[in-house]
């Protein structure tokens, strides 16, 4: 997708390791995270007990591109994180891992998720004599921890896990331990990996792939995962747990080779993709996608439909994702300098386009255009997902609702708001059946059944 939202997506990683060191496969790791966030990146290590880091704004290739920010980072131990943040807060103090240390110890933590309660919970400890340094959640978490950490932390973590409301999954370092959180929904994802003298935690499994670790498997919601030299040991939180995985992670959030919640994200796509040439059929010489995460559900299409799959759309690939640059403005130039039609793909030919959602719509509008310009018969648009209709407050950005494009127009008004010779759009039956699963997702975006109560106080209820 190319559209326009989000909110707080990142990507976590930790490694528990006996004898080696960690700096460079955390750094690896997160290249292969990357995706989830493109504005701060960092890594905390465990150095003889003592926890040092490198965080600041920018890709991680630009935060690590000093060598020695990585050489000085030695340990066996560690946690990283990229982020996406809200244009009011991308900070270079914001960025994670966030370190702190009170009367028990340091600790590091990254978090991916957004808390609901955060300014209810904020306001307590502040009334306490809390003095905050940053914005984000991570560390009202921390905060939180340190006030109930009396005699173990895994206890304290138990009682701050059932105090907080929202989405989370959280890689946590103390001086002798990597725990790794998942809230009792499962909203957001975590996954268990192993190393030859360790054990890797991290939000998708491409990032296990990438520094040679073996798959293990997901971490269940409302578990606690505590890694260290006696090995792996797991805590459940079992009160109000119940499997509500975000459904945007499969839509669009993870990476094609990533397996979250035992589902292959790219089979799924393309199963998408198949459902949607059997809900939506259509006359056409090529069915060309929105890369990148249009691509699987667009191959689905051509192979179901019969229709020959194309390159339509040349994505620049030194541009990161516009679907999570923090401003309208910047998603606009993004999508300019992002993509351009294959004029002798698509000149003369009826297109299926295949994206995998529309929020706004003015990407949408933007790329029927080109192709319209660069000659193409008819532009048919399919898209893999419902259409979104309600906002998010676990991690995805959707605007106030009013300026939801599915809200506000019928599908004909889409349609030609679009510019589009046809338009259709996956049904919600369609987009569960393409999983494999019958049930386990969130979905709210798309239907309004959200997985708990959303506090009126914490300004969430965007109508």
């Amino acid at each position: 997708m190319v559209d326009d939202k989000l909110k707080d997506e990142c990507g976590v990683i930790g490694i528990y390791s006996k004898e080696q060191k960690v700096q460079d496969m955390l750094y690896f790791g997160l290249y292969a995270l990357q995706h989830r966030g493109q504005e701060s990146a960092g890594i905390a290590v465990n150095m003889n007990g003592a926890i040092a880091y490198h965080k600041d704004t920018g890709l991680v290739s630009e935060v690590f591109s000093d060598n020695s920010n990585i050489e000085k980072l030695e340990g066996n131990m560690g946690i990283g994180h990229v982020r996406y943040s809200k244009d009011s807060d991308n900070l270079a103090i914001n960025a994670q891992p966030l370190v702190v240390k009170y009367k028990k110890g340091s600790i590091a933590i990254a978090h991916n998720g957004s808390i609901v309660n955060t300014n209810s919970l904020r306001e307590i400890l502040e009334d306490d004599g809390v003095i905050f340094q940053t914005t984000n959640d991570s560390e009202v978490i921390a905060n939180m921890i340190a006030r109930y950490h009396k005699d173990d932390i895994e206890k304290a973590i138990n009682r701050v896990m059932e105090l907080l409301k929202g989405s989370y999954s959280i890689v946590l370092m103390t001086e002798n331990k990597l725990i790794g959180i998942r809230e009792n929904q499962g909203i957001r994802p975590l996954c268990l990996g192993k190393i030859d003298d360790g054990y890797v935690l991290a939000s998708e499994s491409c990032a296990l792939d990438t520094i040679g670790a073996e798959f293990i498997r997901d971490i269940e919601p409302g578990e606690m995962v505590i890694i260290d030299e006696n090995g792996v040991k797991s805590i459940f939180n079992d009160k109000w747990s119940r499997k509500r995985l975000c459904i945007f992670e499969l839509i669009y959030f993870a990476r094609a080779d990533s397996r979250i919640d035992d589902i292959s994200v790219y089979l799924a796509r393309k199963e998408a993709g198949k459902t949607l040439a059997r809900e939506y059929p259509v006359d056409a010489d090529i069915v060309v996608s929105v890369p990148d995460s249009g691509i699987s559900a667009a191959i689905g299409y051509a192979e179901e439909s019969g229709i020959p799959y194309s390159i339509g759309l040349i994505k620049n690939r030194y541009i990161g994702r516009t679907f999570i640059e923090p401003t309208q403005s910047n998603r606009e130039q993004g999508v300019r300098i992002k993509l351009n039609v294959l004029k002798e793909n698509v000149e003369g030919k009826r297109v299926v386009l295949v994206d995998d959602s529309i929020v706004r719509g003015t990407t949408s509008k933007r790329i029927v255009k080109m192709l319209n310009k660069a000659g193409a018969k008819e532009v048919h648009v399919r898209i893999s997902s419902p259409p979104v209709v309600f906002p998010c407050y676990f991690g995805i950005d959707t605007p106030y609702r009013e300026h939801l494009v599915g809200v506000n127009k019928t599908l004909e008004e889409m349609c030609e708001m679009i510019g589009a010779d046809s338009l259709g759009y996956l049904s919600e039956r369609g987009l569960i059946s393409s999983t494999g699963k019958e049930e386990g997702f969130c979905m709210a975006c798309l239907n309004g059944d959200y997985p708990m109560e959303i506090p009126r106080e914490e300004g969430a209820i965007n109508e």
